[in-house]
């Protein structure tokens, strides 16, 4: 009971600003998108920091996160390997220094919360104009995570990505809404399918998500 008391007795962390929200909120997508390193998942568990290691088998991935990091000042590692014979694969392992992962975690805490409380918490009555322009951005940055570090599903008829996270597959739903696209959620094997159709709409969702050059 007190233990309870002392918990709601605790001070929440103030809310980001709406271009660090937009940046960690990506980042926390994107580590959504994939499961946790393999030699590390035991160690790292499945928080959404993972102990400051991310893996991506696609170096757009990899450079997209090293980019908003960079923009949040936290420093990153970035290690290659390479492997197969016939198939020949890359894995880029990106390792936050040990003593920024408080701050690195506590950042990715928060932003995921907050982004994803804007977008599945809508409409907000009397919505003041920043929020009205930075929750398509949200959502924009919730389908380029999903589109880079997710597994694509690419059919004549639609545009989709496979999913493990629920809480990610009904914030890409109620993204695309705000971005004026219809997208469904099925159930797939094992996972979630997000779909958007194809034309005009797929169009729409990869503009939105459309990146400017990683440096």
């Amino acid at each position: 009971m007190l233990t309870t008391l002392l918990d709601h007795s605790r001070p929440s962390p103030p809310p980001l600003d709406w271009l660090t929200l937009t940046d960690a909120f990506e980042i926390a997508c994107m580590l959504r998108c994939t499961p946790p390193p393999a030699a590390d998942a035991r160690r790292v568990g499945s928080g959404p920091h993972r102990g400051g290691i991310a893996e991506f088998n696609r170096e757009d991935a990899a450079q997209r996160m090293r980019q908003l990091l960079g923009r949040l000042d936290v420093p990153v590692e970035h290690e290659l390997t390479t492997g197969g014979l016939r198939r020949r694969y890359e894995l880029h392992r990106l390792s936050v220094p040990p003593q920024h992962r408080a701050a690195y975690a506590n950042l990715l805490s928060v932003g995921w919360r907050q982004g994803r409380r804007e977008l599945l918490g809508g409409p907000f009555p009397g919505a003041s104009s920043a929020r009205r322009l930075w929750r398509p951005r949200l959502a924009a940055a919730a389908w380029r995570a999903a589109l880079l570090a997710g597994g694509r599903h690419v059919r004549r008829h639609c545009l989709g990505v496979r999913l493990a996270d629920r809480d990610l597959a009904a914030v890409l739903v109620r993204g695309a809404a705000l971005l004026d696209v219809p997208a469904a959620l099925r159930p797939g094997s094992g996972c979630f399918l997000v779909v958007v159709p194809n034309g005009e709409y797929r169009e729409r969702i990869t503009e939105s998500a459309e990146l400017a050059p990683a440096s």
